[in-house]
């Protein structure tokens, strides 16, 4: 995967997590397989709209569906909640690499403005 290939899927994963409802949608299917129509019951909103949310999911990798009879059935994908936790992890480095640059330099800084007695 080259850097624009990554970039566009991190763009995707994040976008898809943005919204409260896609995360709830992603919490629920983790812990298990649920129908779209059982996920639909659990939102004020038209089965149509939730249906919208879990192709957001599904085109970010988040979850895979698959077809049993009449219903689609909606799985988490770990490996894609690790992808997001690693590019997060990514980001904490340079945030701490950040901090620790700072903090060497003010650890370095003279003192200024302390009397020496005069």
């Amino acid at each position: 995967m080259d850097d624009t290939e990554a970039e566009d899927r991190a763009d995707a994963l994040f976008h898809a997590l943005a919204d409260r409802t896609r995360r709830d949608i992603l919490r629920r299917v983790l812990v298990g397989e649920h129908s779209v129509t059982a996920l639909a019951a659990n939102y004020d909103m038209s089965f149509a709209a939730v249906q919208k949310h879990v192709a957001v999911l599904e085109r970010a990798g988040l979850i895979t569906k698959r077809r049993s009879g009449r219903e689609n059935l909606a799985t988490g994908e770990v490996e894609a909640v690790r992808s997001v936790a690693s590019m997060l992890g990514e980001l904490e480095e340079v945030w701490r690499g950040r901090v620790a640059r700072i903090d060497e330099l003010l650890a370095t800084e003279e003192p200024t403005g302390t009397s020496d007695g005069e």
